[in-house]
């Protein structure tokens, strides 16, 4: 049987990534402080701060992704008329923005899904949050399983 005090740690443990905002790495650090701590004291606790943790990493890990594949069509595109071999500082430098590159755009895509998904984010955390509320068990989608 759940008494409110479960389900305000649950609560509190998927609530506590947005610490983000205010700590670097507090998407981290506050789940795994709240989960470690009361982990023990509940199977329901247990189980959603697994759930917050299995899902921070998962973003993390979607993020350096997307990132990794986004970040060089923008570099191609800045110094694509760059002369390596022969460069003479930046008096040669050229920025041409008048002719968008398709590199660019999938960059900018790629860009535009980061939002996105960063969007979809916030609000799993907010759907995740109400259902620990009412007691039931929430499983964040497309979440790798990296605590069982």
């Amino acid at each position: 049987m759940l008494d409110n005090h479960h389900k305000n740690l649950a609560t509190f443990i998927h609530l506590s990534t947005f610490s983000r905002f205010i700590i670097p790495f507090g998407n981290f650090i506050g789940p795994i402080v709240l989960w470690a701590a009361n982990k023990d004291k509940s199977e329901f606790i247990d189980q959603h701060g697994k759930q917050a943790i299995n899902f921070q990493i998962s973003v993390l890990l979607y993020a350096i992704i997307i990132g990794t594949i986004s970040v060089p069509f923008f570099i191609f595109k800045l110094f694509g008329k760059l002369d390596v071999i022969d460069f003479r500082g930046f008096h040669d430098f050229h920025i041409n923005i008048g002719e968008p590159s398709p590199l660019l755009y999938i960059g900018g895509g790629l860009g535009a899904l980061a939002v996105i998904a960063f969007i979809i984010e916030l609000a799993l955390i907010v759907k995740a949050s109400l259902s620990a509320r009412d007691g039931q068990i929430y499983k964040y989608p497309l979440t790798i399983n990296f605590l069982k």
